[in-house]
């Protein structure tokens, strides 16, 4: 969590945090799990990252992935997007499984993800960044790619409208070195949006943003969620954002799953407030 001065009282029921909104958000009706993580361990040499850790993640929710730092959120996150082959257990999207495909057979399933830091291109434009999320940048980069004139059309119409989303047409032909940080963020997360995925993997989007931004951030995602009927998986050190935005919260903790339940049931499990607090709190 954010800090100990975001914390209630252990003993209260009162929510740890919160995060200012236009409207109450509405949580969709999970349906079916979408996304299974089972018994799954990583080891880098002697270093447990992940410890037997199960989970699921069902169609049209937002769950939360949260825990202190080095719990093990982006070892999970990079375990589902394939660039980290777990030393055991299972991973399977919608019934497939991916520990069986390379990375780059993972975002055509309808997987796609931002990272904790930004992996722009500085000298492209920012709908050239946009683009790229669809395998297709500047017309070289296209024709390098295979990739003809008409296809490359029809991806700078869905980067446009990804832009268009997040407010971002205005920046569109800017190169993306010198823009606002907060703006760079939106700009990651249309690169995700542009290959329609299904589930949408959050890597600490909120980091670096003021107060204001995280309080459109919470509206932008439940945003995706309503309106493009997204499932999404966020690793989030910002409570305030989490609590406001997840149906559901998963905590890790050196490398274990040491909770799950809803926002109210997680802010009031003691194995939780010591991890964050220190058991003398």
């Amino acid at each position: 969590m954010s800090s100990a001065a975001d914390a209630a009282d252990p003993g209260s029921s009162a929510p740890i945090v919160t995060c200012a909104r236009s409207r109450p958000h509405i949580p969709a009706t999970p349906g079916r799990e979408l996304l299974a993580v089972a018994n799954v361990a990583i080891r880098f040499g002697g270093i447990v990252a992940l410890d037997d850790v199960s989970m699921g993640v069902r169609q049209g929710e937002i769950c939360g992935l949260i825990g202190p730092n080095g719990a093990g959120k982006t070892s999970l996150f990079n375990c589902v997007s394939r660039l980290y082959s777990p030393t055991s257990g299972s991973v399977t999207f919608d019934g497939r499984d991916l520990l069986a495909l390379p990375p780059h057979e993972v975002p055509p399933l309808g997987i796609t993800r931002t990272f904790q830091n930004l992996g722009l291109f500085p000298s492209l434009t920012v709908r050239e960044n946009v683009m790229l999320g669809s395998g297709c940048g500047r017309s070289f980069a296209a024709a390098a790619l295979g990739i003809g004139r008409r296809r490359e059309r029809a991806v700078r119409g869905q980067a446009d409208e990804a832009l268009e989303r997040l407010e971002l047409t205005s920046v569109a032909d800017h190169e993306a070195r010198g823009l606002p940080f907060g703006t760079l963020k939106r700009v990651e997360l249309a690169r995700a949006l542009i290959a329609r995925p299904r589930l949408l993997l959050l890597d600490e989007p909120a980091g670096g943003l003021s107060h204001g931004e995280v309080d459109q951030l919470a509206q932008l995602i439940t945003g995706l969620q309503d309106d493009l009927a997204l499932t999404i998986l966020l690793v989030e050190h910002h409570m305030g954002l989490v609590m406001s935005v997840c149906g559901r919260i998963v905590v890790l903790d050196f490398g274990r799953k040491i909770a799950e339940g809803t926002p109210g049931e997680v802010q009031r499990n003691q194995a939780v407030i010591e991890a964050y607090l220190g058991a003398a709190a």
